[in-house]
């Protein structure tokens, strides 16, 4: 294993001097915290692809990348006199400490639910020892999350004080309900395409539609951004098997009408699955 402690001080010394006025990188330089912020959601996100890949050296790799977001911004904050990589370290080792008193302190061993709840509790208590003054049960959710992200998240702290659809059956017969509502103002657009208002309510009924969808796919315990990347994938999948197909027949995808693109699409799911369906 490697020494943890010369590597970080490495990493910094490599930083510091990317942002050396007189020597550092240009582009570097350039860089606030609102730049650097898209490079840092990505970076996470390569990070999720990894694993959801099951490649442990591209782990190792995207967890790199991801460290260096940590540390660039650590810099940018130290040089305008606010904070340095050391307090990042000190806030999040005395966060962890203060959120698991079961490990740390003298409370009794719980189990994994107790442990979330205790630990929703103790972010409360810190951030009305902040002085934050919002004390809804929905407080402290960041509006920088992905949408879906932040829909279960909202949907996880109402169910808390008891604000939540008793299993999934209703959630489904809800699923359903909002696509006739989807449907109907699709109608309505295609009977006025001018109207703004038909367009908008079109939006907020598709809107409503995936956050039902992101509340059935929490009552079945399945991680929306996991479902969401595996269909991703498997689309990807089998659109380039059709592509494939199509070449080695001597013809073009796009030069093709919908239902003989859809034949492909046949010929590679029953490929896949033996199955007719779609």
């Amino acid at each position: 294993m490697h020494d943890t402690n010369n590597g970080m001080e490495r990493l910094l010394a490599i930083m510091a001097r990317l942002r050396d006025p007189r020597r550092g990188c240009s582009w570097d330089l350039q860089q606030d915290f609102a730049s650097i912020a898209p490079y840092t959601i990505e970076e996470a996100y390569e990070v999720a692809d990894a694993i959801d890949r099951g490649d442990l050296p591209a782990l190792c790799d995207e967890l790199g990348d991801l460290l260096l977001q940590v540390v660039f911004h650590a810099r940018m904050a130290e040089e305008q006199g606010a904070f340095a990589f050391g307090d990042v370290v000190d806030a999040i080792s005395g966060k962890m400490l203060r959120r698991h008193p079961h490990v740390f302190g003298d409370v009794p061993a719980v189990d994994a639910d107790a442990v979330s709840r205790d630990w929703e509790a103790i972010k409360q208590q810190e951030r009305a020892a902040a002085g934050a003054t919002d004390t809804s049960a929905l407080a402290g959710i960041a509006r920088g999350l992905p949408e879906w992200q932040r829909a279960v998240k909202l949907q996880k702290r109402a169910a808390r004080v008891g604000f939540d659809w008793p299993g999934p059956a209703p959630v489904i017969d809800k699923l359903h309900e909002e696509i006739d509502e989807v449907r109907a103002e699709f109608d309505a657009v295609a009977a006025d395409p001018a109207d703004p208002q038909a367009q908008a309510r079109l939006e907020e009924e598709i809107g409503d539609l995936l956050f039902v969808a992101a509340n059935l796919a929490r009552h079945a315990k399945v991680d929306v951004g996991a479902a969401l990347r595996r269909a991703n994938h498997k689309f990807e999948r089998r659109f380039r098997a059709m592509e494939t197909l199509a070449r080695a027949d001597g013809v073009r995808l796009d030069d093709l009408p919908l239902d003989a693109q859809d034949l492909y699409w046949h010929r590679v799911k029953d490929a896949e699955t033996g199955s007719g369906e779609r």
